[in-house]
Order: C-alpha cells, then structure tokens, then sequence
C-alpha cells in the first residue's frame, strides 16, 4: 500500500486563477497533475506526500501552442529550447513556409530519439517536395506530372506523421507555382485529414490579390486553411484591415475553415530579396518602389548578412550615409554580395501599423503566433506570448486574459487536432503555463533579441516542470506529435 501512495503522488496547484482555454471566467481551483496527466481540478485537499505550489496571485493555463515556429535547425544546439519555454510555449508546429524536414518519417524518428523540453509537430513544406522534385529547375510552371509527383510526396509525409501542408508562395522556389499546383498538392494533404498553413503571395500591395487566391486554393481542395501571420505589410494598404476581414469572413460564412495567426509586432523579418516582388533585385527604379512600399530605407535593418557582418543591426539608410551613397545603390550593393557568396541578407522591416494589427488580433479567429524559434534574431523569438499578455492584455485592454490565453491554447489545438492539449479540464495532457498577470511582460528588442520575458512562473510539459522562475529545470519531457 506505501509503495502504492508513493507511486500516485501527484503535484497539487493551488489558490490559481484558472484560465481554461476555452475563454471562459478565470476562476479560482485547485489542480492535481499525476504523472503526465491533470486528473483533478475544483475545491479540494491536497493528498500526504503530493507536492503543492501555492499559486495565489498567478494564472493557471494550458501550455501555448505556436503554430508558426522556426526552430528546426536548433533543437540539436539548444534542447531546453530556453527562449521557447521562457514565454510559457509547451508545443511547436515546426515544418512552416514551405520549407520542411525531409524525409518527414526518418525526422521524426530522429527527434524521438533525441528529445527536447516542447512537444514538436511538423507540417510537410510544399518547397521542400517541389524542390525535390524539380531540383534546381524550379524557376517555371510544373508539369501535370510533376505537379501529380510533388502531390504523392505530400501523401507520403503525411503519412509519415506530419499534420499539415505548409507553403510559402512569396519565396523563391514556390513563387514559380500556380494556384493548380497549389490545390493538387493541398488536395493529397486534405486525403490525409490534413490543413493547409501558408504564408501567401504578396503581404503588401498585392495582399487583397493573394488573399482570394489562398480562398480559392481552401475551397477548391475542400481542406481548412491557416493563414500565417496575418498582415498588411506596405503603405499603399496601410488601414485597409478592415476590408481585409471582411473578405475572410464572407469566406467563412460560406463554409471555408479559415483560421490565421499573427504576431504582436511592426516589423516582420525575412530575407531582403522579398522587399521586390518583380524579382528585379539590381534594378534601380523597382529598389526604388521597393523601399518607398516600406516607409523608406529607415525601415529596414540588416539583421543577420554572413559575407558582410559589419551591416549587421544597421538599417539600409545608415549604411547608405556612411558609404555616402544613395539608399538604392545600398541596397544593390548588398544583393551583389550576397548573390556572390549565395547567402542573401535577412532583414527586419518595420512595416505594419498598430491600428491594422489591433483589428485582426480582436477577431475571434486569429491566434498568437510567434514566426519565431531559437536563435531568432527578432524579438518575437523570444518575446511573442509575454507580450500580448503584458502590452495587449495588460497595458492596452484589447481583450481580457482569458481570451489572449484561448488564442494561445485552445484555438490553435483546435487547428492542429489536438483533442488532449490546449484546455485545462481532467485527462488532458499536463501541459501547463503559471504566470503572473500583473507583471508578465517581454523584454526582448531588436537590438537585444534573445532577451528573456518575465512573469512567467513555471511552465511544465507532460506533468514535468521544465522551467521554474527564471530558468530551465533541464528536463526534456517534449513529445513528438502526429496523426
């Protein structure tokens, strides 16, 4: 009987405010975690032997779910995922933009075998199979039966375990496809009970364009559709939100499954071959368009550019008055060299307007995302989910608590088919956020990344602590998440 009691010792929570994911009241209760399951909450005593932490003054949530997450290439250098774990993230869709793992089978086997703090799911990248496919002839229209080939290989990593099909239609290698191709390859992953994950074709002057083709692409592949981070990225259609969720929600009402993310930042990042949609990197009047469609040249910094470090954290316009030359020939200068050493810089632009972020972050079917990852030299990577609690909830009153927690929890779980994660109720999974509403905020910067949030009081996955304070444990209790 001893052994027995010892064996069913559990961890008790008590005195939190529970938000439960679904968006309910917060309400004070008590939690049980056994082994890697919530198998009590309500009004009661904890057990002889459980461990109880007084949680009086915190919020109680499920752990957050990030749809939209880059860190593949740094779970081998980093396995507490530090960043990650710091902001409350208990699971990761891995696999977005088109770009994936490949094969999605042999990855995941991989992963099993060399676990890490979060749960990781992988969606298969629509790049990744053409590129398999077409090789370095990527730059045309595909052939029906390349087109039927690329379509067996998203059958084939859904099969082996991914969740999804992901696609990056304003990236180089997909920007070649048509929306056929699209709907062919969105169709096989839809066989498999698959979503369809894009980041669409233009996010900035084209954005209405690229929105109803994203529309077409559900409807006509009958598969649901996750718009990644939801966004109107150039002046010309700065305050244009609203006419942007109205089409969505025409959309919507006619049946299409359509969700989106976005994240709590003015500035996205990417690489500064996406500043010119007509691919006329070295032409002086699209650089032009190009920089004028941001705001200017003081809009955008060089943020990581391997064959120049020396650019790194200056914007395009400070770099220009040092060389003492003209913003545009800048911006040539920095496609040549990269081109030469075939390593494009990545940028950050400031280029979204809090207004149009506001309008989508308050429809009911937009979650937090962070686009981030490990080692993201942004500050979503490490800032996402503190700061939509701190600067939006808090500070800012654009919705309540519990509301942020269901866009962080129970509404991407939703997407991704996680029946036993993304609510806190008896017999879900054990995967859990302790954070205090009154001081959590982020503290990462442009200039200082990799900053750690605050407020954020424990966190633990599978019913296993993985962080405490304002550090990690060093457990690695993460799961890998298929079909």
């Amino acid at each position: 009987m001893h052994a027995l009691l010892i064996a069913l010792a559990s961890t008790v929570i008590i005195n939190a405010q529970v938000a439960d994911g679904t968006g309910a009241p917060l309400r004070r209760e008590s939690v049980r975690i056994t082994e890697d399951r919530i198998t009590a909450i309500g009004n009661f005593d904890p057990a002889p032997g459980d461990e109880v932490i007084d949680a009086k003054g915190l919020v109680l949530a499920p752990g957050f779910i990030d749809i939209h997450n880059h860190s593949d290439r740094a779970l081998d250098r980093d396995p507490l995922a530090t960043t990650q774990i710091a902001q409350g993230i208990t699971t990761v869709l891995l696999g977005a933009d088109g770009d994936s793992p490949w094969p999605i089978g042999s990855w995941l086997d991989e992963r099993r075998g060399k676990p890490v703090a979060m749960n990781l799911a992988v969606a298969v990248g629509h790049a990744t199979v053409r590129e398999q496919i077409l090789q370095k002839d990527f730059r045309r229209v595909s052939r029906p039966t390349e087109v039927a080939a690329m379509a067996k290989l998203v059958e084939q990593g859904m099969a082996e375990g991914a969740i999804g099909l992901s696609s990056g239609l304003e990236y180089d290698v997909a920007s070649y496809s048509t929306t056929e191709e699209m709907v062919e390859v969105a169709a096989a992953a839809a066989k498999h009970g698959g979503f369809y994950m894009t980041h669409i074709r233009d996010e900035a002057d084209r954005s209405f364009e690229a929105l109803r083709e994203e529309i077409a692409i559900g409807q006509r592949a009958h598969i649901p559709v996750q718009h990644s981070h939801i966004k109107l990225g150039t002046v010309s259609v700065w305050g244009k939100a609203a006419e942007y969720v109205k089409i969505i929600e025409d959309a919507r009402r006619d049946g299409l499954d359509f969700l989106a993310d976005c994240y709590p930042y003015d500035a996205w990042f990417s690489t500064i071959k996406v500043l010119v949609p007509d691919k006329q990197y070295e032409s002086p009047p699209s650089v032009k368009d190009a920089l004028a469609a941001v705001g200017g040249a003081g809009n955008i910094t060089i943020a990581n550019f391997a064959p120049n470090k020396r650019y790194e954290r200056h914007t395009i316009e400070e770099l220009a008055k040092d060389e003492k030359i003209d913003p545009i020939d800048m911006f040539i200068r920095i496609i040549r060299e990269g081109n030469a050493a075939n390593d494009d810089a990545l940028i950050v632009a400031k280029s979204m307007t809090e207004a149009d972020i506001e309008l989508f972050y308050k429809q009911p079917w937009v979650m937090v995302a962070s686009d981030g990852g490990i080692d993201l030299r942004h500050p979503r990577g490490a800032g996402t989910f503190p700061r939509v609690l701190g600067r939006f909830v808090r500070e800012k009153h654009w919705f309540t608590v519990q509301e942020a927690v269901r866009k962080m929890t129970s509404l991407p779980a939703q997407r991704m088919g996680l029946r036993d994660r993304g609510t806190l109720r008896k017999g879900t999974f054990a995967d859990l956020v302790l954070f205090d509403p009154e001081t959590v905020i982020d503290r990462a910067t442009f200039a200082q990344p990799m900053e750690l949030p605050v407020g954020i009081k424990a966190v633990f996955v599978n019913g296993v602590k993985v962080w405490n304070e304002s550090q990690p444990t060093g457990a690695k209790p993460g799961r890998v998440l298929t079909h």
